[in-house]
């Protein structure tokens, strides 16, 4: 048996930023981490002849957490490429035409379906701070931009938007994050899309996840599959699969909330808790590197909603060849080592386009993660959030599911740390 003050069970963002505050505060901690790696649901990984993001990316200056940390480590970003030509798919033909034009489709009903955003999320960080939001939270994605009563060509192409920005289906996928999100941009839309997929972290976002290491000075202790926590009145202990334990006075831990059921807690988690937990997550989708032959021009495409893959956008460019970034809603669709079956995906969007390699990971079907990004079914803020971030004792919960503003992106995991950081301390003292 092994003692520390602190087990953080995940060494993603909201486990670093988590253990990298309490020691601060003097405490010892112990990272415990289930892959062979760190950052969670972020992964650089050789490929395609670079450096691949095989998860999560995007970071904006908007959000304020993940901007702090890049500028307290002295990580610059990498601007993505301005888009010339779109792609996009409705009533069963393919559309093409300047990527302004997309945007131009896109905006006067986005504007409307994101029209109370302010109003009822009007402090992005106290998203319930209105309890008017409760009023909506009932209301999926799909079925407030049916009642918008567009024209079938911008219908199509917002539903699969939004498939794309939950990267699931969007049936029961909830307004209130779309709202969440488009508050956190200030009420701008299209600020909030360049903020999905426009600046990349100088060096991978393994650079600042290894430099928030390091600045942690935590144990760090990896293929630590975590099985069971089980605390007492005189503290917690947590064991791993391999038979070792750790007995501390608290615990964080960062477990996605589709892989919450993966460990078993003792007393057992709240029945909010649990089923928040096996309801899960709507992102559920897919995310594939695509390299294909010849140097295409900087293109952006929206296929199907339904699509196995319906959104790529041209990423990278050599002297003979282009790669691509694509996202799904249904990653069980996706093979993410079948070259051929991108080709034929792709060759309704880009007709003759000959793929040469991909790559990418299978989050849905990672035991660790069983999701993307976080992004919540109706109902979950108003009935899920506070339940979750509501500790059991010595139980913490943190992570981007956990997330008060940018819940799904990095920056939202940032936050948790904090926020679970402070409450570990403020138990502790």
């Amino acid at each position: 048996m092994q003692t520390t003050d602190v087990v953080v069970i995940g060494a993603g963002f909201a486990g670093l930023t988590a253990a990298r505050e309490l020691t601060a505060k003097g405490r010892s901690v112990t990272l415990l981490e289930a892959r062979d790696r760190i950052a969670g649901r972020t992964w650089v990984e050789p490929g395609l002849g670079r450096n691949l993001e095989l998860g999560g990316t995007w970071v904006h200056w908007v959000q304020p957490h993940v901007w702090a940390e890049l500028t307290r480590y002295g990580i610059g970003v990498v601007t993505g490429p301005e888009f010339e030509k779109a792609y996009w798919w409705a009533d069963g033909q393919r559309r093409e035409g300047p990527a302004e034009q997309v945007l131009e489709l896109l905006d006067e009903p986005n504007q409307r379906l994101l029209a109370q955003a302010r109003e009822l999320i009007p402090l992005p960080y106290q998203p319930l701070a209105n309890p008017a939001v409760k009023g909506v939270d009932h209301q999926s994605v799909a079925e407030s931009i049916d009642a918008l009563g567009l024209p079938e060509e911008q219908r199509q192409l917002l539903r699969t938007f939004w498939s794309l920005n939950f990267n699931g289906r969007i049936q029961d996928a909830a307004l209130t994050q779309a709202l969440r999100w488009c508050s956190a941009a200030s009420g701008d839309w299209k600020l909030m899309f360049e903020a999905c997929a426009t600046y990349k972290v100088e060096g991978g976002t393994v650079a600042l996840a290894e430099a928030m290491l390091a600045d942690a000075g935590a144990q760090l202790e990896l293929n630590a599959v975590v099985q069971q926590v089980r605390q007492d009145g005189d503290g917690v202990v947590v064991t791993t699969a391999d038979g070792r334990s750790w007995a501390a006075r608290a615990v964080v831990a960062t477990l996605p909330l589709n892989a919450l059921d993966t460990v078993e807690f003792s007393p057992a988690l709240s029945e909010g808790k649990q089923a928040a937990a096996a309801r899960g997550q709507a992102g559920r989708g897919a995310k594939l590197w695509i390299k294909v032959k010849g140097r295409l021009e900087r293109l952006v495409a929206f296929g199907a909603e339904d699509w196995p893959l319906n959104f790529v956008q041209s990423e990278y460019f050599d002297e003979d060849s282009t790669t691509l970034v694509a996202f799904g809603p249904d990653g069980t669709q996706v093979d993410v080592e079948d070259a051929a079956a991108a080709q034929a995906i792709l060759e309704r969007l880009l007709p003759g386009v000959e793929v040469l390699e991909v790559a990418g990971h299978a989050w849905v079907q990672d035991g660790f993660a069983k999701s993307t990004w976080p992004m919540h079914y109706t109902g979950y803020l108003s009935m899920s959030l506070g339940e979750l971030q509501r500790p059991e004792d010595r139980v913490f919960l943190a992570g981007s599911d956990y997330a008060n503003g940018w819940g799904g992106f990095i920056d939202g995991a940032i936050e948790s740390g904090f926020t679970a950081a402070r409450a570990v301390e403020a138990r502790l003292s």
